[in-house]
């Protein structure tokens, strides 16, 4: 039943419309932003084109879209035809969807009255037209919004970003493999001091899997700049947004989820809009009408549907936790960059750029279109191994995401050309600093405390929070980078290998590494476990606190390698001559339990090396008793090329003991210079 509120007589007139005014506030929810755009030309108030703009704003709240909140509509001749795109969020309701897009249609040819191109951000939707087809691209970021929480966070401000950066990449994979009808995700993570990070992420479906990465990468970009230890902001341009917050902001489950096999619905032509008319009576009321329903069938109906709906929001909230792809991608083609992106970046691979020469190839730096500084390795063309390490690279990294790993952005295969992209981090490798007399002078206690404590992490996730078991095989000091503010990031995964669940051993008769990190049973027998890397760790923490290389010390009868060297001290009681002068003085306790740690990693027995696990406890608890270390493995006895393996696992072609040539730092080539 409706009732048409009519205002007559003086007083009567103005409390009517105070009345009306007030209710209109009530429902009609504020935007966002806008902009009114002049690069596409200006209109005037006459022309065809505002009449053909005026129409399309009028039966757009009344059309269908394609079923999941997004709008493409078009009308008008070639001359002077206006195109228009509207998305609602994933999670509005279609009463939602609609209310907002009826806000918008009306609103923004207001605030924009001449341009031919607008755009207007509502928190339930956008909505854009222009005088050119927008459908399939991905607009610049010439029109880019954003927001931010005016409170701080008040712990672990760089824990918290990091555990950000970590759900904001899983959303942003789970969005952009999203089908062509919805490109939306929801979810969480637990941050520092026990809170909960909840993010929303969207792209209008038009876009291919990657114009929805790199979209989302590009206002990424923006957070990173505005928002930084906020507890929460948003990010948006034409075609994708995102928001985070500490307090959850969304629906569990979009109002409305595509099937497996949607069909593809097409968008209204012209011709059928021109058959969708109004009146000009319900536009003047439209303002002052009240609606009452009353009907008893109705509302039994409106309770029956809103039924069926949690119950289907519930099981597909359900389905989401269960088969949600936490750190998986949806093939390595959709982290693929061009090679002429790649070129442009690093100014045609230029020797200015150039960071560091490896085995396998050279690193670059680089700057993407948006900004973006990269790392860029470019795999040598004769390499026998480039294609196994490339391979490795992409499918592995590209599923690991920890504050304390690199993190692989993508990669370029083009005819001979393979070539892996990385974020950039400025500060070089780790072994730049502990081994440099003049730089380790930079590296306090403190700071080594810290950088030991986010290795240990980054091994611990590999080896037991990411969907795989990772084994990196190549842990070493040139393969620690340190970002501005001297955080360490494990990378050059092209020796890593992954095992199935409840897998403990592998083994190879390709004995690759570095001399000195590399645990006895591997380069004895080819078996390698998590408690290879664990050795490698130990040795690595011993030249942390030492500032020493694991090589030959002393001459002659004197000769000895750090491990002999730490073992002789510890047993006869002048453990702190291991320390690095640089750092001995006022931590000499906390050296000390380090040493204790990393001679119990590099036992030589592999039962009676701790998990990285226990190492993460044993560095964080002082009060943690620790079980006195053996004797460790030595090298001092094994400085020959040649070291018998036995090929008894299942990468194996033949089953007899062979000799195979060992080479140093066979696969490393991301080691970074500073210029």
């Amino acid at each position: 039943m409706a009732k048409v509120v009519s205002c007559s007589g003086a007083l009567f007139f103005i409390l009517c419309h105070i009345f009306v005014l007030l209710s209109t506030q009530a429902v009609a929810q504020p935007f966002l932003y806008h902009f009114c755009l002049d690069e596409k030309g200006n209109y005037t108030t006459n022309s065809t084109y505002r009449a053909n703009l005026n129409h399309l704003m009028t039966i757009f709240p009344s059309q269908e879209g394609n079923g999941y909140g997004f709008f493409n509509l078009s009308y008008g001749n070639p001359s002077n035809e206006v195109y228009a795109i509207a998305l609602c969020r994933g999670d509005a309701t279609p009463a939602a969807c609609r209310s907002c897009l009826n806000n918008s249609t009306q609103l923004l040819p207001q605030i924009c009255p001449n341009q031919s191109e607008a755009v207007i951000w509502y928190e339930n939707c956008t909505l854009r037209y222009s005088n050119r087809p927008m459908l399939g691209i991905k607009e610049s970021n010439s029109a880019v919004i954003w927001r931010r929480n005016g409170k701080n966070v008040t712990y672990d401000v760089d824990g918290f970003s990091g555990e950000l950066r970590t759900l904001l990449d899983r959303l942003k994979n789970q969005a952009a493999a999203g089908g062509s009808l919805l490109k939306f995700a929801t979810g969480n993570i637990t941050a520092p001091a026990f809170k909960t990070i909840y993010a929303l992420v969207q792209c209008t479906p038009d876009l291919s899997h990657q114009q929805c990465n790199n979209c989302l990468d590009d206002i990424y970009a923006v957070i990173q700049q505005c928002c930084v230890g906020k507890i929460g902001g948003r990010s948006g341009s034409r075609s994708c947004n995102f928001r985070y917050e500490i307090n959850r902001f969304y629906a569990y489950a979009p109002a409305t989820s595509p099937p497996p096999l949607a069909p593809t619905i097409s968008p209204p032509s012209p011709t059928s809009a021109n058959t969708t008319t109004t009146t000009g009576k319900e536009s003047n009321t439209s303002g002052t009408v009240v609606i009452v329903v009353v009907s008893s069938t109705v509302a039994l109906s409106a309770a029956l549907i809103i039924t069926i709906f949690v119950i289907l929001r519930i099981k597909r909230a359900k389905q989401n936790i269960e088969n949600e792809p936490v750190e998986e991608i949806e093939s390595p083609e959709s982290l693929q960059y061009n090679f002429e992106t790649i070129s442009i970046a690093t100014d045609n691979f230029s020797e200015e750029n150039k960071l560091g020469q490896g085995g396998f190839g050279s690193v670059y730096r680089g700057r993407l279109f948006n900004g973006q500084d990269i790392a860029v390795k470019r795999l040598s063309r004769g390499s026998d191994q480039g294609d196994l390490e490339f391979k490795n690279e992409v499918i592995l990294v590209a599923k690991l995401q920890h504050r304390n790993l690199v993190r692989l952005l993508g990669f370029c295969l083009e005819g001979n050309e393979r070539i892996l992209v990385y974020e950039f981090v400025p500060n070089a490798s780790l072994d730049h600093f502990i081994f440099d007399p003049s730089k380790r002078a930079h590296l306090d206690w403190e700071r080594r405390y810290k950088i030991i404590g986010g290795i240990a992490r980054g091994l611990l996730y590999l080896h037991e929070d990411s969907r795989l078991r990772i084994i990196h095989r190549d842990l070493k000091a040139s393969n620690i980078l340190l970002d501005e503010e001297m955080n360490p990031k494990i990378s050059d995964f092209g020796m890593a290998k992954p095992f199935v669940v409840d897998q403990t051993q592998g083994n190879t008769s390709r004995i690759v590494g570095t001399y000195g990190y590399m645990a006895p049973e591997y380069v004895m027998h080819g078996q390698f476990s998590v408690k290879s890397d664990v050795f490698s760790f130990g040795v690595l923490l011993l030249e942390m606190v030492s500032g020493l290389k694991n090589n030959i010390l002393g001459h002659g009868e004197h000769e000895e390698d750090l491990l002999s060297y730490a073992w002789r001290n510890w047993r006869e009681g002048t453990t702190l001559n291991i320390a690095d002068s640089l750092v001995r003085v006022g931590s000499g306790s906390e050296i000390t339990r380090r040493i204790h740690i990393a001679l119990l990693c590099v036992q030589e027995s592999v039962a009676h090396r701790p998990t990285m696990n226990t190492v993460v406890l044993m560095l964080n608890s002082n009060s943690l008793s620790l079980p006195v270390p053996s004797k460790p493995a030595f090298f001092l006895h094994s400085r020959s090329n040649n070291f018998p393996l036995r090929t008894t696992g299942p990468d194996h072609s033949r089953s007899e003991s062979v000799t195979e040539a060992y080479s140093a730092n066979e696969a490393s080539i991301t080691e970074l210079y500073p210029r």
